[in-house]
Protein backbone atom coordinates (compact mmCIF):
# COMPACT_ATOMS: atom_id res chain seq x y z
CA UNK A 1 0.00 0.00 0.00
CA UNK A 2 2.56 2.42 1.35
CA UNK A 3 5.21 1.40 -2.10
CA UNK A 4 1.77 2.18 -4.42
CA UNK A 5 1.19 5.81 -2.89
CA UNK A 6 4.29 6.51 -2.44
CA UNK A 7 5.12 5.47 -6.50
CA UNK A 8 2.37 7.65 -8.07
CA UNK A 9 4.12 11.19 -7.97
CA UNK A 10 6.78 9.49 -10.11
CA UNK A 11 4.67 7.78 -12.58
CA UNK A 12 2.41 11.20 -13.07
CA UNK A 13 5.77 13.16 -13.20
CA UNK A 14 7.10 10.62 -15.79
CA UNK A 15 3.79 11.28 -17.63
CA UNK A 16 3.95 14.83 -17.81
CA UNK A 17 7.23 15.23 -19.21
CA UNK A 18 6.79 12.32 -21.65
CA UNK A 19 3.30 14.02 -22.93
CA UNK A 20 5.53 17.77 -23.09
CA UNK A 21 8.20 16.24 -25.16
CA UNK A 22 6.04 14.85 -27.55
CA UNK A 23 3.69 17.88 -27.90
CA UNK A 24 6.25 20.11 -28.37
CA UNK A 25 8.06 17.24 -31.05
CA UNK A 26 4.89 17.32 -33.11
CA UNK A 27 4.45 21.18 -32.88
CA UNK A 28 7.87 21.52 -33.96
CA UNK A 29 7.08 19.58 -37.19
CA UNK A 30 3.98 20.90 -37.81
CA UNK A 31 4.19 23.72 -40.79
CA UNK A 32 2.85 26.87 -40.23
CA UNK A 33 3.45 26.47 -36.35
CA UNK A 34 4.03 30.20 -34.88
CA UNK A 35 7.46 30.18 -32.83
CA UNK A 36 5.29 31.69 -29.42
CA UNK A 37 3.57 28.03 -28.97
CA UNK A 38 6.07 26.33 -29.53
CA UNK A 39 8.46 28.43 -27.01
CA UNK A 40 5.37 28.14 -24.40
CA UNK A 41 5.52 24.39 -25.12
CA UNK A 42 9.28 24.43 -24.45
CA UNK A 43 9.04 26.30 -21.19
CA UNK A 44 6.21 23.54 -19.77
CA UNK A 45 8.66 20.75 -21.09
CA UNK A 46 11.24 21.78 -19.30
CA UNK A 47 9.42 22.80 -15.99
CA UNK A 48 8.27 19.05 -15.65
CA UNK A 49 11.75 18.13 -16.06
CA UNK A 50 12.50 20.39 -13.35
CA UNK A 51 10.02 18.94 -11.44
CA UNK A 52 10.91 15.32 -11.92
CA UNK A 53 13.97 16.11 -11.17
CA UNK A 54 13.11 17.97 -7.73
CA UNK A 55 11.20 14.18 -7.33
CA UNK A 56 8.66 15.45 -4.51
CA UNK A 57 5.26 14.93 -4.15
CA UNK A 58 3.04 18.21 -4.52
CA UNK A 59 1.29 19.36 -2.24
CA UNK A 60 -0.92 22.15 -0.42
CA UNK A 61 -1.02 25.35 -2.31
CA UNK A 62 1.70 24.58 -4.56
CA UNK A 63 0.58 21.60 -5.63
CA UNK A 64 -2.82 23.45 -6.60
CA UNK A 65 -0.96 26.02 -8.40
CA UNK A 66 0.99 22.91 -10.50
CA UNK A 67 -2.62 21.43 -11.10
CA UNK A 68 -4.11 24.97 -12.63
CA UNK A 69 -0.93 25.15 -14.70
CA UNK A 70 -1.37 21.80 -16.34
CA UNK A 71 -5.00 22.21 -16.75
CA UNK A 72 -4.08 25.93 -18.51
CA UNK A 73 -1.46 23.71 -20.87
CA UNK A 74 -4.30 21.59 -21.72
CA UNK A 75 -6.47 24.49 -22.81
CA UNK A 76 -3.83 26.15 -24.93
CA UNK A 77 -2.64 23.03 -26.65
CA UNK A 78 -6.42 22.44 -27.28
CA UNK A 79 -7.01 26.05 -28.68
CA UNK A 80 -4.11 26.66 -30.96
CA UNK A 81 -2.65 22.84 -31.34
CA UNK A 82 -3.43 21.67 -35.32
CA UNK A 83 -5.69 18.45 -35.71
CA UNK A 84 -2.53 16.36 -35.10
CA UNK A 85 -2.39 17.32 -31.22
CA UNK A 86 -6.54 15.95 -31.51
CA UNK A 87 -5.14 12.25 -29.40
CA UNK A 88 -2.38 14.22 -27.51
CA UNK A 89 -5.09 16.38 -26.44
CA UNK A 90 -7.65 13.95 -25.53
CA UNK A 91 -4.60 11.58 -23.63
CA UNK A 92 -3.78 14.70 -21.48
CA UNK A 93 -7.31 15.46 -20.36
CA UNK A 94 -7.27 11.95 -18.96
CA UNK A 95 -4.11 12.58 -17.34
CA UNK A 96 -5.59 16.11 -16.02
CA UNK A 97 -8.13 13.84 -14.56
CA UNK A 98 -5.87 11.14 -13.01
CA UNK A 99 -3.65 14.12 -10.96
CA UNK A 100 -6.62 15.19 -9.66
CA UNK A 101 -8.11 12.02 -8.65
CA UNK A 102 -5.01 10.96 -7.29
CA UNK A 103 -3.43 14.02 -5.13
CA UNK A 104 -6.75 15.98 -4.32
CA UNK A 105 -10.99 15.26 -4.20
CA UNK A 106 -14.33 15.85 -6.11
CA UNK A 107 -13.98 18.91 -6.07
CA UNK A 108 -10.65 19.67 -8.05
CA UNK A 109 -12.44 17.28 -10.51
CA UNK A 110 -15.00 18.93 -10.58
CA UNK A 111 -13.52 22.14 -11.43
CA UNK A 112 -11.29 20.88 -14.41
CA UNK A 113 -14.58 18.52 -15.90
CA UNK A 114 -16.52 21.59 -15.93
CA UNK A 115 -13.93 24.21 -16.88
CA UNK A 116 -12.86 21.55 -19.99
CA UNK A 117 -16.61 20.79 -20.97
CA UNK A 118 -17.34 24.43 -21.06
CA UNK A 119 -14.23 25.10 -23.24
CA UNK A 120 -15.16 22.14 -25.77
CA UNK A 121 -18.88 23.35 -25.88
CA UNK A 122 -17.66 27.27 -26.82
CA UNK A 123 -15.34 26.92 -29.06
CA UNK A 124 -16.38 24.90 -32.53
CA UNK A 125 -13.23 23.09 -33.32
CA UNK A 126 -13.46 21.44 -29.82
CA UNK A 127 -16.95 20.31 -29.75
CA UNK A 128 -15.52 16.73 -31.18
CA UNK A 129 -14.05 16.14 -27.85
CA UNK A 130 -17.53 17.26 -25.86
CA UNK A 131 -19.08 13.64 -25.34
CA UNK A 132 -15.61 12.13 -24.39
CA UNK A 133 -14.95 14.85 -21.56
CA UNK A 134 -18.37 14.56 -20.33
CA UNK A 135 -18.64 11.06 -19.86
CA UNK A 136 -14.98 10.83 -18.24
CA UNK A 137 -15.54 13.58 -16.06
CA UNK A 138 -18.60 12.24 -14.88
CA UNK A 139 -17.13 9.10 -14.34
CA UNK A 140 -14.21 10.62 -12.48
CA UNK A 141 -16.16 12.45 -10.31
CA UNK A 142 -18.16 9.61 -9.41
CA UNK A 143 -14.47 7.88 -8.59
CA UNK A 144 -13.12 10.69 -6.86
CA UNK A 145 -16.54 10.65 -4.63
CA UNK A 146 -15.96 7.15 -3.79
CA UNK A 147 -12.22 7.35 -2.91
CA UNK A 148 -12.82 10.05 -0.64
CA UNK A 149 -15.86 8.08 1.25
CA UNK A 150 -13.46 5.30 1.36
CA UNK A 151 -10.96 7.28 2.52
CA UNK A 152 -12.65 8.51 5.31
CA UNK A 153 -13.78 5.10 6.49
CA UNK A 154 -10.37 4.14 6.43
CA UNK A 155 -9.48 7.08 9.09
CA UNK A 156 -12.54 5.85 10.96
CA UNK A 157 -11.15 2.68 11.06
CA UNK A 158 -7.66 3.31 11.65
CA UNK A 159 -8.95 5.53 14.91
CA UNK A 160 -11.05 2.57 16.17
CA UNK A 161 -8.25 -0.07 15.27
CA UNK A 162 -6.06 2.92 17.53
CA UNK A 163 -8.43 2.63 20.71
CA UNK A 164 -8.66 -1.44 20.42
CA UNK A 165 -4.91 -1.30 20.89
CA UNK A 166 -5.24 1.18 23.30
CA UNK A 167 -7.79 -0.64 25.61
CA UNK A 168 -5.65 -4.01 25.20
CA UNK A 169 -2.80 -2.64 26.24
CA UNK A 170 -4.55 -1.01 29.17
CA UNK A 171 -6.16 -4.29 29.92
CA UNK A 172 -3.10 -6.52 29.58
CA UNK A 173 -1.06 -3.47 32.02
CA UNK A 174 -4.42 -4.41 34.50
CA UNK A 175 -3.86 -7.59 34.01
CA UNK A 176 -0.33 -8.14 34.86
CA UNK A 177 -1.04 -5.39 38.04
CA UNK A 178 -3.20 -8.19 38.91
CA UNK A 179 -1.48 -10.72 38.62
CA UNK A 180 1.76 -8.70 40.17
CA UNK A 181 -0.75 -8.09 43.58
CA UNK A 182 -1.93 -11.81 43.44
CA UNK A 183 1.79 -13.30 43.65
CA UNK A 184 3.24 -10.62 45.97
CA UNK A 185 0.22 -11.13 48.34
CA UNK A 186 -0.29 -14.77 47.71
CA UNK A 187 3.04 -17.05 46.87
CA UNK A 188 5.50 -14.61 47.55
CA UNK A 189 4.20 -13.76 51.29
CA UNK A 190 3.73 -17.46 52.08
CA UNK A 191 7.59 -18.39 50.59
CA UNK A 192 8.84 -15.36 52.78
CA UNK A 193 6.89 -16.46 56.26
CA UNK A 194 8.75 -19.99 55.03
CA UNK A 195 12.16 -18.61 55.22
CA UNK A 196 11.62 -17.05 58.50
CA UNK A 197 10.57 -19.86 60.03
CA UNK A 198 13.51 -21.98 58.38
CA UNK A 199 15.64 -18.96 60.29
CA UNK A 200 13.68 -20.20 63.96
CA UNK A 201 14.36 -23.32 63.20
CA UNK A 202 18.12 -23.35 62.49
CA UNK A 203 18.61 -21.70 65.75
CA UNK A 204 16.08 -24.02 67.71
CA UNK A 205 18.15 -27.16 66.82
CA UNK A 206 21.02 -25.42 68.32
CA UNK A 207 19.50 -25.57 71.43
CA UNK A 208 17.09 -27.81 71.68
CA UNK A 209 16.98 -30.65 68.82
CA UNK A 210 13.69 -32.45 70.11
CA UNK A 211 12.06 -29.23 69.80
CA UNK A 212 13.21 -28.21 66.22
CA UNK A 213 11.67 -31.58 64.94
CA UNK A 214 8.87 -30.99 66.28
CA UNK A 215 8.86 -27.71 64.28
CA UNK A 216 10.59 -29.03 61.20
CA UNK A 217 7.71 -31.35 61.09
CA UNK A 218 5.10 -28.29 61.49
CA UNK A 219 7.65 -26.71 58.28
CA UNK A 220 6.72 -29.43 56.08
CA UNK A 221 2.77 -29.60 56.39
CA UNK A 222 3.38 -25.39 55.76
CA UNK A 223 5.58 -26.39 52.89
CA UNK A 224 2.95 -28.70 51.75
CA UNK A 225 0.42 -25.82 52.06
CA UNK A 226 1.93 -23.55 50.00
CA UNK A 227 2.70 -26.24 47.59
CA UNK A 228 -1.45 -26.55 47.21
CA UNK A 229 -1.64 -22.64 47.30
CA UNK A 230 1.23 -22.70 44.44
CA UNK A 231 -0.45 -25.08 42.13
CA UNK A 232 -3.95 -23.04 42.76
CA UNK A 233 -2.19 -19.81 41.71
CA UNK A 234 -0.98 -21.07 38.47
CA UNK A 235 -3.73 -23.10 37.98
CA UNK A 236 -5.77 -19.31 37.85
CA UNK A 237 -3.23 -17.96 35.33
CA UNK A 238 -4.47 -20.65 32.85
CA UNK A 239 -6.85 -19.78 29.96
CA UNK A 240 -10.32 -20.51 30.56
CA UNK A 241 -11.65 -23.69 28.04
CA UNK A 242 -14.80 -22.24 27.07
CA UNK A 243 -17.65 -24.78 25.65
CA UNK A 244 -18.90 -22.58 22.66
CA UNK A 245 -21.35 -20.23 24.18
CA UNK A 246 -22.14 -22.60 26.75
CA UNK A 247 -21.15 -20.87 30.05
CA UNK A 248 -23.04 -22.97 32.47
CA UNK A 249 -21.20 -25.74 31.28
CA UNK A 250 -18.01 -24.62 31.70
CA UNK A 251 -18.62 -23.34 35.16
CA UNK A 252 -19.61 -26.42 36.59
CA UNK A 253 -16.68 -28.07 35.20
CA UNK A 254 -14.36 -25.03 36.72
CA UNK A 255 -16.24 -26.43 39.62
CA UNK A 256 -15.65 -29.92 39.65
CA UNK A 257 -11.85 -28.85 38.84
CA UNK A 258 -11.33 -27.42 42.14
CA UNK A 259 -12.86 -29.58 44.18
CA UNK A 260 -10.61 -31.97 42.81
CA UNK A 261 -7.53 -30.09 43.37
CA UNK A 262 -8.43 -28.19 46.53
CA UNK A 263 -10.26 -31.11 48.04
CA UNK A 264 -13.36 -29.05 49.08
CA UNK A 265 -16.68 -30.66 48.12
CA UNK A 266 -18.12 -28.32 45.70
CA UNK A 267 -22.29 -28.44 45.38
CA UNK A 268 -23.31 -26.67 41.89
CA UNK A 269 -26.49 -25.84 41.14
CA UNK A 270 -27.11 -24.82 37.40
CA UNK A 271 -28.70 -25.82 34.03
CA UNK A 272 -27.16 -26.29 30.59
CA UNK A 273 -29.02 -23.84 28.91
CA UNK A 274 -26.84 -21.90 26.86
CA UNK A 275 -26.22 -18.06 28.32
CA UNK A 276 -24.71 -17.15 24.93
CA UNK A 277 -22.44 -13.95 26.15
CA UNK A 278 -19.45 -13.27 23.76
CA UNK A 279 -16.67 -15.03 24.41
CA UNK A 280 -14.22 -12.18 26.10
CA UNK A 281 -16.95 -10.96 28.65
CA UNK A 282 -17.19 -15.32 29.47
CA UNK A 283 -13.87 -15.37 29.62
CA UNK A 284 -13.85 -12.82 32.33
CA UNK A 285 -17.14 -14.44 34.01
CA UNK A 286 -15.00 -17.80 34.58
CA UNK A 287 -11.81 -15.92 35.45
CA UNK A 288 -14.07 -14.33 37.82
CA UNK A 289 -15.39 -17.49 39.09
CA UNK A 290 -12.14 -19.23 39.30
CA UNK A 291 -10.74 -16.16 41.53
CA UNK A 292 -13.48 -16.67 43.75
CA UNK A 293 -12.59 -20.50 44.31
CA UNK A 294 -9.50 -19.72 44.66
CA UNK A 295 -10.16 -17.25 47.50
CA UNK A 296 -11.96 -19.83 49.32
CA UNK A 297 -9.44 -22.33 49.35
CA UNK A 298 -7.24 -19.84 50.33
CA UNK A 299 -8.37 -17.77 52.90
CA UNK A 300 -11.62 -19.48 53.99
CA UNK A 301 -10.39 -22.91 55.54
CA UNK A 302 -13.81 -24.21 54.30
CA UNK A 303 -15.17 -27.59 54.38
CA UNK A 304 -17.88 -26.96 51.80
CA UNK A 305 -18.80 -24.89 48.82
CA UNK A 306 -21.98 -23.74 47.11
CA UNK A 307 -21.80 -22.46 43.34
CA UNK A 308 -24.67 -21.67 41.44
CA UNK A 309 -25.20 -20.32 37.91
CA UNK A 310 -28.57 -19.04 36.88
CA UNK A 311 -29.74 -16.76 34.12
CA UNK A 312 -32.75 -14.64 35.27
CA UNK A 313 -34.45 -11.57 33.25
CA UNK A 314 -32.00 -9.13 35.48
CA UNK A 315 -28.91 -10.79 33.90
CA UNK A 316 -26.47 -13.61 34.74
CA UNK A 317 -26.15 -14.57 38.60
CA UNK A 318 -23.05 -16.27 40.01
CA UNK A 319 -22.81 -16.94 43.51
CA UNK A 320 -20.10 -18.57 45.61
CA UNK A 321 -20.93 -19.29 49.24
CA UNK A 322 -18.62 -20.97 51.87
CA UNK A 323 -18.79 -22.23 55.27
CA UNK A 324 -14.95 -21.08 56.05
CA UNK A 325 -14.05 -18.15 58.53
CA UNK A 326 -15.66 -15.32 57.01
CA UNK A 327 -13.88 -11.55 56.42
CA UNK A 328 -13.22 -9.57 59.09
CA UNK A 329 -16.20 -7.76 58.69
CA UNK A 330 -19.67 -8.67 59.17
CA UNK A 331 -22.65 -7.55 56.88
CA UNK A 332 -23.96 -7.47 53.12
CA UNK A 333 -22.17 -4.61 50.63
CA UNK A 334 -22.55 -3.79 47.30
CA UNK A 335 -20.06 -2.88 45.63
CA UNK A 336 -19.79 0.92 45.77
CA UNK A 337 -19.66 -0.04 49.70
CA UNK A 338 -17.60 -2.16 49.15
CA UNK A 339 -15.50 0.53 47.14
CA UNK A 340 -15.99 3.55 49.97
CA UNK A 341 -14.99 1.55 52.76
CA UNK A 342 -12.28 -0.48 51.04
CA UNK A 343 -13.58 -3.67 51.55
CA UNK A 344 -13.39 -6.96 49.75
CA UNK A 345 -11.30 -8.39 47.47
CA UNK A 346 -9.75 -5.97 44.78
CA UNK A 347 -9.12 -8.47 42.02
CA UNK A 348 -13.12 -9.31 42.15
CA UNK A 349 -14.05 -6.07 42.47
CA UNK A 350 -12.19 -4.78 39.49
CA UNK A 351 -13.33 -7.81 36.83
CA UNK A 352 -16.78 -6.94 38.63
CA UNK A 353 -16.39 -2.65 37.37
CA UNK A 354 -14.90 -4.46 34.35
CA UNK A 355 -18.17 -5.82 33.24
CA UNK A 356 -20.48 -3.24 34.17
CA UNK A 357 -21.15 -5.98 36.59
CA UNK A 358 -23.36 -5.83 40.56
CA UNK A 359 -21.59 -7.44 43.23
CA UNK A 360 -23.06 -8.49 46.57
CA UNK A 361 -20.48 -9.96 49.60
CA UNK A 362 -21.88 -11.28 52.57
CA UNK A 363 -19.91 -11.71 55.72
CA UNK A 364 -20.75 -14.18 58.78
CA UNK A 365 -17.24 -14.24 60.95
CA UNK A 366 -16.83 -17.60 61.71
CA UNK A 367 -19.61 -19.08 59.95
CA UNK A 368 -18.65 -18.02 56.14
CA UNK A 369 -19.09 -15.90 53.65
CA UNK A 370 -20.98 -15.30 50.48
CA UNK A 371 -20.17 -13.42 46.87
CA UNK A 372 -23.08 -12.88 44.26
CA UNK A 373 -22.84 -11.30 40.79
CA UNK A 374 -25.28 -10.33 38.19
CA UNK A 375 -23.78 -9.78 35.04
CA UNK A 376 -26.25 -7.74 32.83
CA UNK A 377 -27.07 -9.65 29.00
CA UNK A 378 -26.90 -7.77 25.95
Amino acid sequence: MFSEEFQWPRYLSRARVLLAAVALLIASVDTGRNLPFIALLGVFLVASILAELRGKARSGMLGLLALFADTLYFLIVAYFGSPRLLWLESVFFLYLLTEALVFYGPVEVGVITAGSTIFCAVLPQQQVHLPAVVLAGVLACGFAVSKRRLSRRTEELAAQLDEAQKAAEKASEEERQRIASDFHDGPLQSFISLQMRLEILRKLLDRDFEAGVQDLKQLQSLAQSQVRDLRAFVHSMRPVDVDGANLIATARRTAEGFQKESGIPVTFLGTNKPVGLPQEMTLEVLQMLREALHNVQKHAAATRVAVEVEQTDRGLEISVDDNGHGFSFAGTYSLEELELLRLGPASLKRRARSLNADLLLESRPGRGSGIKFRIPLQ
